[in-house]
């Protein structure tokens, strides 16, 4: 009887997916397009200009005259704005999965890349800020980390329009990381030592969260706060977002999954991020509109 039983049992759920794969193409493996500004910088692991932060394939583009400053600003002349749409274009057309930028204040220009393409476009991880927002209650609340604490009020506006958050409500705790020292190597373009500024990053996360008891989530703004996302998760045992985190969302809902579901639709990604150099993949008159110029 066991043996008729066996012998009536319906084949493997994976061998029909299998299957049904052989009858589509496979799609190239996901990838993400970085937007650069104009400023070079030596990037640490976990920094989003740093291809090794991610487990999939990064391809940049730097836009010529886009400063830190005038993304900071939220306002882009002409040349530059044609600059940023060429930007995106470039990168659509190296078949990128989704875009984002190397910089916080690159949320100014989400509106713009969403009209340049139907890709979908997280210019900042404040995209997530929705999201955390709906996983706790009213009186529970978010500290957003930045680079420095000023930095968030002029985007007051823009946030509330883009996430339908308005980050001056009480549960919402704007965290400067401008005092903690060793980060002023960001305001002046240089390289951060993360084993410096960690300890620092780490008591201020610990003080925030011994002042505000009912906090729950932390959300890192700053590009370059993410080589410090796992030293806070460890300290206070909160979940902490950060850019790389929205990265690998969005990523993530165009990606195989392997436990279940259709496989080998996809191409595997070979584990090799392309040999990129800030400057690369601009023509020699683009390059001679940089600002930061390249250096051999």
């Amino acid at each position: 009887m066991f043996s008729r039983i066996l012998r009536f049992a319906p084949a493997r759920a994976t061998a029909p997916t299998t299957t049904l794969a052989r009858h589509f193409a496979k799609k190239a493996a996901a990838s993400l397009g970085i937007i650069r500004l104009d400023y070079d910088y030596p990037p640490a692991l976990g920094d989003i200009d740093h291809p090794g932060s991610f487990g999939y394939d990064v391809y940049y583009r730097v836009v010529p005259k886009l400063t830190f400053e005038m993304c900071q600003s939220g306002k882009l002349d002409d040349e530059v704005k044609e600059n940023f749409i060429d930007a995106v274009r470039y990168l659509e057309a190296k078949g990128v999965t989704g875009i984002t930028g190397d910089c916080g204040f690159f949320f100014w220009f989400q509106a713009l890349a969403r009209q340049t393409t139907k890709l979908p476009i997280y210019m900042s991880s404040l995209c997530l800020l929705p999201a955390v927002t709906c996983a706790y209650a009213k009186d529970e609340k978010i500290a957003i980390f930045t680079a420095n604490s000023e930095s968030l009020t002029p985007m007051r506006d823009l946030i509330r329009d883009e996430c339908g958050v308005d980050t001056q409500d009480q549960r919402y705790i704007i965290v400067g990381c401008q005092d903690v020292d060793g980060f002023e190597a960001v305001a002046d373009g240089d390289k951060v030592d993360v084993e410096k500024v960690a300890p620092g990053v780490v008591q201020l996360a610990k003080d925030v969260v011994a002042e505000h008891p009912d906090l729950r989530a932390i959300v890192f703004e700053c590009t370059e706060l993410p080589p410090y996302t796992d030293h806070v998760r460890a300290a206070t045992g909160l979940p902490v977002f950060d850019a790389i985190s929205a990265c690998n969302t969005f990523i993530g809902g165009s990606l195989d999954n392997k436990r279940y579901g259709l496989n080998d639709w996809q191409e595997d990604w070979d584990g090799e991020q392309d040999n990129y150099k800030y400057g690369d993949n601009l023509s020699d008159a683009e390059q001679e509109e940089l600002v930061n110029k390249v250096h051999d």
